[in-house]
């Protein structure tokens, strides 16, 4: 009788290697689930978050975990390399938990909603970090999980806890102002108060995911229909648009946020206890690696919180997992994070390649989000030489351009054109998402993450002479 699999530990000690898992893993694409994928056009949504306002539904695609009780504040300051002075009632904040090494196991936004009571949401790899160590840590606290909606629901009924919303763009503010019946809180980024929607008290965090004033408002599940329709309404004058699932998460390629480093949970005598909790059918453990960069060492894929641009948040004020590891390398060099815009005309060529039979197709770019993975983790290359990683692609409509997300090495510089290479190797993994296909060298140039489009000229010589020998 074949044993039954019933952890992650259990699971990596029956392959021969574990990127080998993760590289060909059959959990097929990453969905977002229960938003319609367009209501109106993903070009017109990108556009209207930019030019108009947009609502953002964001009850179902991420998880949460609600942690009460005396120790719910030591809990979560042992996990985070984030400081908890002056984080008080009313506040949220990015929380960064990291390995005993000092790798990044994810992130998520942190409410702090009363005294003794925080809100974690966002992706499962953090989420089960802090349940793990709530769970066997001692620690006096109380959980509600919310795991996210069913990638592909049946037809079945979904029911969250909590609706989550957000109302964001150029016009969000007279809309909000419209929904409150008068003006609206002066609320400070990141901090907490409350308004009026449809005669119900609503909480709300003052957030910018799109780069002007904008809410993100939640409450019971069943009220969110109710919500929903009040914001339609008061936005109809302001040309109001709702973000399907195809635009939403190409957001992030304008504002910065590397969504999905692989969790650095594989390796490590400390982090075993861990493995032998995580499910054999968890995250960690179906999730999968795609892209060019092709190493056998799972460390290999492991990032600081550097590398992803959370230096400012690493404060060694408190003691934290990972805080020796990360204290020894805090004043060297480091990686940074930075946004890749590709040249157009080698975008062209993949294309083009599906018209062409007799030559042989690249990977297909699919529009407007264009990761195939868990994690993507193409090399990006300088005379030959790797020097960054691009980990989030997908196309702006707003910015007429491909662009990525990514980590260089700190010799490289903004306005750098370097080369990436789209595709995997040996015509590609078992991966359900990935057809049989040759790699592509594509020209990308380095810009600001925030992504600000550089005075550049894209078609011309600039991007031939700038190419290193």
């Amino acid at each position: 009788m074949v044993d039954v699999v019933k952890n992650l530990e259990q699971k990596l000690a029956g392959v021969k290697s574990v990127v080998g898992m993760l590289r060909n893993s059959q959990n097929g694409a990453y969905v977002y689930p229960v938003v319609p994928s367009e209501f109106n056009n993903w070009r017109d949504e990108q556009r209207a978050w930019r030019e108009t306002a947009v609502l953002f539904d964001q009850a179902h695609h991420m998880a949460e975990l609600m942690i009460e009780g005396p120790d719910a504040e030591k809990l979560l300051s042992r996990l985070a390399i984030n400081s908890f002075t002056n984080f008080t009632v009313n506040k949220a904040k990015q929380f960064v938990p990291c390995s005993h090494g000092g790798h990044v196991i994810g992130d998520v936004i942190i409410f702090y909603l009363a005294q003794q009571q925080f809100l974690i949401v966002g992706r499962a790899p953090t989420i089960n970090w802090v349940q793990f160590h709530a769970e066997t840590g001692g620690y006096d606290v109380r959980l509600e999980r919310d795991d996210r909606s069913p990638s592909r629901p049946g037809g079945k009924p979904v029911v969250r806890k909590r609706y989550r919303f957000q109302v964001q763009g150029p016009n969000a503010p007279q809309i909000l102002e419209r929904l409150n019946g008068g003006p609206v809180p002066d609320i400070k980024f990141f901090n907490m108060d409350a308004i009026t929607i449809a005669g119900r008290r609503v909480r709300a965090l003052r957030h910018g995911m799109s780069g002007v004033p904008g809410l993100e408002i939640w409450g019971p599940y069943e009220e969110g229909e109710e919500i929903r329709a009040a914001i339609i309404e008061a936005g109809k004058d302001f040309d109001l648009r709702q973000v399907g699932s195809r635009a939403y998460a190409t957001n992030t390629l304008e504002s910065g946020w590397i969504p999905s480093p692989l969790p650095a949970v594989y390796t490590g005598r400390e982090m075993k206890s861990y493995r032998e909790w995580l499910p054999a059918d968890s995250y960690e453990a179906t999730g999968s690696i795609g892209g060019s960069f092709d190493s056998n060492d799972i460390e290999d894929y492991y990032l600081t919180p550097y590398d992803l641009g959370y230096g400012s948040f690493v404060k060694f004020d408190h003691d934290f997992i990972g805080r020796e590891a990360l204290k020894k390398i805090a004043d060297q060099p480091h990686r940074r994070k930075v946004t890749f815009a590709w040249n157009a005309d080698d975008v062209a060529k993949v294309f083009r390649s599906f018209f062409e039979p007799d030559i042989g197709n690249y990977k297909y770019i699919d529009l407007p989000l264009s990761n195939y993975a868990s994690s993507s983790y193409d090399k990006v290359t300088k005379a030959g030489k790797t020097v960054g990683l691009s980990m989030f692609t997908g196309y702006s409509f707003n910015e007429r351009s491909m662009l990525s997300l990514g980590t260089v090495d700190p010799s490289v510089e903004i306005g750098d054109v370097l080369t990436l290479v789209w595709g995997e190797a040996d015509g590609g993994s078992a991966k359900t998402t990935v057809e049989r296909h040759k790699q592509i060298e594509i020209r990308v140039q380095v810009a600001p993450a925030p992504y600000a489009r550089q005075v550049r000229e894209t078609y011309h010589e600039g991007w031939r002479t700038a190419q290193p020998a």
